[in-house]
């Protein structure tokens, strides 16, 4: 048996190794900058950008542009994992329906969420469905194959003893095959909020007045490297931030997964 002080010390090591590498980068990278090495048109300093991220935080429109942008990956995120989860559970349970969507999903999959832009106006016009439209394809795909594959692997002897004890197929999918995929399957919706937070900068160059990613874009327009690198910093640390969120719910959701975590 463990003792918690050991884990609590384990935890607190792995932690700082883990900003080991991101404070050389950006010690390295301020110090070319000091040092005049690095041109500050190109790329400005580390704490050029810091100042930055605080006059926008301080004027108020950095706020607005997360809330914009949160709302949009919330609303796209959502609708992807439920018609991704519903879909590939059907897939994985369903051969015949496998062979008709598979390669249908082959072959979308690769297309990038970028490429349905000029689409997505023609069919949902300049609001906030398109943007909305261009997350979800972002998010679909990872989620689809995770569950799908999730599916599929799970331990066919409990499949063989549904089948001798006759268990309903609502109880079956319930009590075995949702359990047993959970694990790849929250994977799955992890790979999905990544991409939904990177396709909202393509997301909102549709015709966007507020949002990170117009932040990104306007400082592209306006040649101001110090917005681009800002937007990336507070879009980095939103997915960060969600991304833990995910990993907490599913340490409680997978709680048998975590026992073993430690060994």
């Amino acid at each position: 048996m463990k003792r918690p002080g050991r884990r609590s010390s384990r935890g607190f090591t792995d932690r700082a190794t883990a900003l080991v590498l991101p404070v050389a980068l950006v010690a390295l990278w301020q110090l070319g900058s000091s040092l005049k090495l690095i041109s500050p048109t190109l790329l400005p300093s580390p704490w050029y950008v810091l100042q930055t991220v605080w006059y926008l935080a301080s004027t108020g429109q950095l706020w607005r542009d997360v809330q914009a942008s949160a709302v949009r990956v919330i609303e796209g995120y959502a609708i992807a994992a439920v018609l991704a989860i519903a879909l590939g559970v059907a897939m994985g349970l369903f051969r015949p329906l496998n062979r008709l969507v598979d390669l249908l999903m082959q072959i979308l999959k690769p297309v990038p969420p970028i490429a349905w832009i000029p689409l997505s106006i023609l069919w949902f016009g300049i609001d906030e469905g398109a943007k909305v439209f261009i997350i979800v394809l972002g998010a679909f795909f990872p989620i689809l194959t995770s569950t799908v594959d999730a599916i599929r692997q799970i331990d066919g002897r409990y499949v063989e003893l549904a089948g001798v004890l006759e268990l309903p197929r609502t109880l079956f999918v319930r009590k075995i095959v949702i359990p047993g995929a959970l694990p790849q399957i929250l994977s799955g919706l992890r790979l999905g909020l990544a991409m939904a937070w990177m396709c909202v900068v393509a997301a909102e160059l549709i015709a966007a007045s507020s949002g990170v990613g117009f932040l990104i874009m306007d400082g592209r327009a306006m040649s101001q490297a110090d917005l681009v690198l800002a937007g990336m910093l507070v879009l980095g640390v939103l997915g960060k931030l969600t991304d833990d969120l995910l990993r907490h719910a599913e340490k409680r959701l997978v709680r048998w997964r975590t026992q073993f975590s430690g060994l």
